[in-house]
């Protein structure tokens, strides 16, 4: 099989002609700091693995007066063309550089106030350092002017065209900085402990903001049509249980991100669920959603609690499972054999039948070349 055909057999729970080994995002921090600076196709071409390309292609809703923001300059890592309005503009200060990293203060003007978020840099990641909402009103200003993109299929199709692998992407994530999750994007945005509270204190106020994020996402996915995407991202690791109970999960995840799914499947779109920490207790309640995928199944070595055996026993014959490799143990400081091991019990625990695409639990910063490749191929060694 080519590895297009092989991804793909997996993610419809088909069995393919050895296991499928890809990753997840193969970070820049990674390429440049071992790998010589190549780029992401490059990677794939010369670790043996499944590629994957992401895709991020997003147009302004002519019809509701948006534009494409004309201060956003260039487009970073997985970042999309922002969508600007009258009424809905994002400006960035001039960014404040020290020896460790960057800061970069964002206003979000609108005609009845302006929000502000603060993001931290370093040339590993980014994170906030102050969140966008600060008051409870503050989503009512969201609701009434945020702008909401729609999908540049022409965008998408350029860039599938030709590849021999998985085109993958994801449900939008709020401008400047966020999640493809609704609860996951509000934790962006307000804070992962404030939401936590308020869902408990003020479950009316976090179901409004969740219905705002979710028509957002809403709008742009249900413009999917004629897009060859083969896979999209939807979730986030703050609905993981190392960080909510099931019983939040149930009542302020589920509800708003399964129409999502419903759609993205109206539009002709695969979706996988990216939950990276815990997933055991809500393996069943995510499959409810109706995903074609699960990921990243991150076993406790990595502080996830992931059984992929028990994983495949519950829902393998609902949805394709993808991850589940230690990457912390398996990618740095070990021999290539201990990798390729790491590998084989992966297939004995969750290859059975197919729908299993190996992979790290999510992406990684540091790995040693040599036991990439051995990963790569001992998962060409897996044979069904």
């Amino acid at each position: 099989m080519t590895s297009r055909r092989r991804l793909l057999a997996a993610l419809e729970r088909r069995i393919p002609d050895c296991l499928p080994a890809t990753t997840h995002h193969v970070m820049p921090w990674f390429l440049d700091r071992y790998m010589g600076g190549i780029g992401s196709d490059e990677f794939f071409a010369w670790s043996g693995l499944d590629p994957v390309r992401w895709v991020v292609a997003h147009r302004p809703d002519e019809t509701r007066g948006q534009f494409a923001d004309p201060l956003q300059g260039e487009i970073g890592f997985l970042e999309a063309r922002r969508a600007s309005s009258d009424s809905w503009r994002v400006i960035a200060d001039p960014p404040e550089m020290d020896g460790e990293g960057t800061t970069v203060r964002y206003r979000f003007v609108t005609p009845k106030k302006t929000l502000t978020m603060t993001l931290r840099s370093n040339a590993q990641t980014a994170w906030v350092t102050e969140h966008l909402v600060k008051e409870p009103e503050d989503i009512d200003i969201i609701g009434e002017y945020v702008t909401a993109p729609l999908c540049d299929v022409a965008g998408v199709n350029s860039r599938a065209a030709d590849f021999d692998g998985l085109v993958r992407g994801h449900i939008p994530c709020f401008d400047v900085f966020g999640q493809p999750g609704c609860w996951q994007d509000a934790c962006c945005l307000a804070g992962t402990t404030e939401m936590i509270l308020a869902a408990h204190d003020d479950p009316g106020w976090v179901h409004a903001f969740l219905a705002i994020l979710r028509d957002r996402k809403l709008a742009w996915t249900r413009s999917l049509a004629g897009a060859h995407y083969d896979l999209l991202e939807l979730g986030g690791g703050s609905a993981s249980t190392t960080v909510i109970s099931p019983c939040l999960f149930d009542e302020f995840v589920a509800p708003y991100d399964a129409p999502i799914i419903a759609a993205a499947h109206e539009a002709g779109q695969r979706i996988v669920y990216h939950t990276c920490g815990g997933m055991m207790p809500i393996l069943e309640a995510i499959a409810d959603m109706g995903p074609d995928a699960m990921e990243t199944f991150t076993p406790p070595g990595m502080g996830g609690d992931a059984d992929l055996r028990e994983a495949k026993r519950r829902i393998g014959g609902r949805v394709c499972l993808i991850g589940g490799f230690d990457q912390f143990h398996y990618f740095e400081g070990c021999g290539p054999g201990e990798t390729r091991a790491a590998v084989r019990r992966c297939f004995e625990e969750a290859g059975e039948d197919g729908g299993f695409i190996l992979a790290p639990s999510d992406h990684f910063f540091d790995a040693e070349p040599k036991l990439v490749r051995a990963f790569a191929e001992a998962a060409r060694e897996c044979r069904y």
